[in-house]
């Protein structure tokens, strides 16, 4: 509950200091490994442009290994500007909960990937996320290559 009342505020707080409207959609699918367990992971994404190249966002992803973790991730993420190319590549980091077998679990996610346009609007991900989960007196590790589709609602 209190990771929920932080998210809120920390959303509410960048959409006050916002200079722009950009909001992203999108969906995902990769393989995951989650303590030496692989499977498939599924999932809606979103984030939100609170200042030039800096983003806020979250994901809702279901994994197909043991017992189905189910995770919330949040996270903040910055967009590298390269001059030569459409190609937007990106760095994140956040935390997430994970729901599972005696759970809820706090984890922590560090990543990126690159976006590939395909319109002003729609874009082809390739993303890498990993970190720790930590699990009853424990942590587990979690890798995730994923790619998918998003788009940027119009203004």
């Amino acid at each position: 509950m209190k990771a929920l009342f932080f998210s809120f505020l920390l959303l509410t707080f960048c959409i006050s200091m916002a200079d722009s409207q950009i909001i992203t959609l999108g969906g995902r699918l990769g393989l995951s490994d989650l303590s030496s367990s692989t499977g498939l992971q599924i999932g809606a994404t979103g984030d939100y442009a609170f200042k030039h190249n800096m983003l806020i966002g979250t994901d809702l992803n279901l994994n197909t290994q043991d017992n189905t973790p189910f995770e919330w991730a949040n996270y903040f993420k910055y967009l590298i500007d390269l001059p030569t190319t459409n190609a937007q590549p990106y760095v994140d980091a956040g935390f997430s909960i994970w729901a599972f077998t005696g759970g809820p679990y706090f984890g922590l996610r560090f990543g990126g990937g690159v976006y590939f346009p395909l319109t002003n609007q729609l874009y082809i991900p390739a993303d890498l996320q990993l970190g720790p989960v930590f699990t009853n007196g424990s942590s587990s590790f979690y890798f995730v290559i994923s790619s998918g589709i998003r788009y940027v609602l119009p203004n």
